[in-house]
């Protein structure tokens, strides 16, 4: 193994000059629950890792004054948990990110890291899709906004550009009657991989739903936001016919692949289930909003 140098700046010009200075031999390191174990296993092997737990912008929790949030890229499921006002707006994001791992892993893993290592299967990325989440990114260039769904562009993949780093989610102001629901499918209880994951946020009024996002995980190169699945829902009071239809458009989205967790026909059926669960959650909690 090559000698590897560590740095831990605290503000985040210094560690993008850094990254960008190593032309594609650094690591960020958030929480490295995705780095250190593929430097064990030799699928990488950096020259130069920057930890960025140290630096503010990447590691707090605001809530704006119109009752958003920018949630910082490297701040743990953990810490997140325990924000009050987080929790009660955004469960399906934090039922997302409280998936990865272990309680141990959730004191360290990041909504940052878990999209920025580009698994197509990861927990917290459909669930940030179907939220409408936003990611700030910065770099040498300066600072520019990219939709959660626009950021993987294929397993272990993204289009982060050279030198930038992700800094934190822009989550946007809830309205009355709304909120999201994430669930998986996999085959163990827990501490598993998505065989589907399906994240599903709207609103209702009096009934009806008003607007949704649906996102599908683990059934395609990347996630997916399902415009048709969401089509689906909106005018509807979530009935039967509503939520079929919805579940069709789901299954027809899916690209999956076969392998030892699923086949094709497996992923894709379970893709419209999940969205009538899912649905389902969600539609009572933002009754209850």
């Amino acid at each position: 193994m090559t000698d590897i140098q560590y740095l831990a700046p605290t503000s985040l010009d210094d560690a993008i000059s850094a990254y960008a200075a190593a032309n594609g031999a650094g690591r960020i390191l958030a929480g490295g629950t995705d780095l250190l174990v593929q430097m064990q296993a030799g699928m990488v092997e950096p020259g130069l890792i920057v930890d960025i737990k140290n630096i503010a912008d990447v590691t707090g929790i605001e809530e704006t004054a119109d009752g958003g949030f920018v949630v910082g890229a490297a701040v743990s499921g953990a810490v997140l948990e325990k924000h009050s006002g987080f929790a009660k707006a955004w469960p399906g994001v934090l039922e997302g990110l409280n998936l990865i791992g272990s309680t141990q892993i959730q004191g360290r893993a990041s909504l940052g890291g878990n999209l920025c290592n580009g698994s197509p299967a990861a927990d917290s990325v459909p669930a940030m899709v179907a939220a409408g989440a936003i990611l700030t990114v910065q770099g040498p260039n300066g600072r520019r906004a990219i939709e959660i769904e626009d950021v993987p562009t294929g397993p272990g993949k993204t289009s982060l550009k050279p030198g930038e780093i992700a800094v934190s989610f822009m989550f946007a102001p809830r309205p009355a009657g709304a909120s999201d629901a994430y669930l998986r499918m996999i085959p163990r209880t827990e501490m598993d991989i998505a065989v589907v994951g399906c994240g599903v946020n709207l609103t209702l009024e009096n009934g009806i739903c008003t607007a949704a996002r649906v996102s599908l995980g683990a059934v395609a190169p990347t996630v997916l936001l399902v415009e048709a699945a969401a089509k689906a829902l909106i005018g509807s009071k979530l009935d039967d016919a509503a939520l079929d239809a919805a579940a069709a458009a789901c299954s027809a989205a899916c690209k999956p692949i076969d392998d030892k967790r699923g086949t094709i026909a497996y992923r894709t059926r379970v893709a419209g289930v999940l969205l009538k669960r899912t649905a389902g959650i969600a539609a009572e909690r933002a009754t209850q909003s």
